[in-house]
């Protein structure tokens, strides 16, 4: 009896977790059992664990942190194609200057300053004089500067060794000096003598010998330029004063022929001026280019040698100069093109009356315009008799004696 009850004491023992100091249940089986036996106490259901429960703080609600502001994407760059259409003249931001333009900050903020003076000033003055003068008297004029460049012209034609061009610049000044009136009319390159004016100074001369044209410039009231063309540019200019003298060299003559020459040349480049204005993105890039290679393709002409100037001008600049080209052809051959006499106001508008088939008289042979043509064919196997009908029309015509 007492085995038995001491295993019933095990398993209810054994059925509790027992603290890290208890005895184990191989201990409390070797422990004598008292006498009378084991009074077993009523089982109480343990807890799942015998460390007491963690407690756990209340959790506090936690503001969000604020959303970080988003980061700002810097625009694409505008093309310079969609800056070239635009209305407004844009100067594109600049990095190191070009070898032959080594002041181009400088230059180009010139060239801003000359191009408004040139919308305010000079361009209204010259369409003015362009509008207001007679064509026949801005010819005139124009020929008298040319003719008054013809020394210079020929001087340097000597000085390049050119003497056959030189003898046809001496021809050109003579004939229109005495028959064209002082040069108003340009008689010399009309038949018989048929040459034409070829431009040349001092400047060419230093360029037709090798001379480098130095740093480009863009100089107020003279325009593009460079080291070498403004040296020969004051030489030109003083040539005809310093040998002929008088009138030349008195200064209402230097300022009349200075003001008029300014006109004309803003005339001639027109075309130019309102292309790199209206089409090219960078209009001061595009005039430095077509000044340069202008000037350069003349030297290359001195030495025998054709260049295609509209090859080495920027894109922008050679389709808008040919564009206007055509532009000014078409408008030219609309002109000459016959228009219809105009109709005044209240004239009787006349209007064709159909015309009438006229029958032919009773006997008269048809006119060849009336006869109709002979229809085709029909073959035998289709074709149907037609009865003849009774013709109401006049009697036929006796037989002809010969029949």
């Amino acid at each position: 009896m007492t085995l038995p009850l001491s295993l019933a004491a095990l398993a209810l023992v054994g059925a509790q977790p027992l603290p890290a100091d208890a005895p184990s249940a191989t201990s409390a089986a070797s422990l004598p059992l008292p006498a009378g036996g084991v009074t077993v106490a009523p089982a109480v259901p343990a807890a799942a664990s015998d460390q007491p429960p963690p407690v756990q703080s209340p959790v506090t609600p936690t503001a969000a942190a604020p959303a970080a502001p988003p980061v700002p994407v810097p625009a694409a760059p505008t093309p310079a194609s969609s800056q070239a259409g635009s209305s407004e003249i844009l100067i594109t931001a600049r990095g190191k200057p070009p070898p032959g333009d080594p002041l181009q900050a400088i230059n180009a903020e010139s060239f801003k300053v000359v191009q408004a003076v040139d919308t305010a000033v000079v361009a209204p003055i010259s369409k003015g004089y362009q509008k207001v003068l007679p064509k026949p008297v801005q010819d005139g004029l124009h020929n008298v500067l040319i003719n008054l460049t013809e020394p210079i012209v020929f001087v340097n034609d000597v000085l390049q060794l050119k003497i056959g061009k030189a003898f046809k610049t001496l021809t050109r000044f003579t004939v229109n000096t005495t028959l064209g009136v002082g040069g108003l009319v340009d008689v010399a390159k009309r038949k018989p003598f048929k040459i034409p004016y070829h431009i040349n100074g001092f400047a060419y001369t230093m360029g037709y010998y090798g001379i480098k044209p130095g740093p480009f410039l863009f100089v107020p009231l003279l325009g593009p330029t460079t080291v070498r063309d403004m040296i020969g540019r004051v030489m030109d200019l003083s040539l005809l004063p310093g040998v002929a003298g008088k009138p030349f060299n008195r200064p209402v003559y230097a300022l009349t022929s200075g003001a008029l020459k300014s006109i004309d040349e803003r005339l001639e480049r027109d075309d130019m001026l309102t292309t790199i204005q209206q089409d090219c993105a960078d209009p001061y890039a595009a005039e430095r280019t077509w000044y340069l290679e202008k000037r350069q393709a003349a030297i290359e002409e001195l030495h025998g040698r054709h260049v295609d100037l509209m090859s080495k001008l920027p894109q922008c600049l050679a389709d808008g100069l040919k564009a206007r080209e055509a532009a000014r052809a078409k408008a030219a051959a609309a002109k000459l093109a016959p228009q219809p006499a105009p109709v005044a106001p209240g004239a009787p508008v006349s209007v064709p009356s159909p015309v009438t088939p006229v029958t032919p008289a009773s006997g008269a042979a048809p006119s060849p315009a009336q006869t109709p043509a002979p229809a085709a064919p029909v073959p035998a196997a289709q074709a149907a008799p037609t009865p003849a009908a009774p013709s109401a029309s006049a009697p036929a015509a006796p037989p002809h004696p010969g029949q």
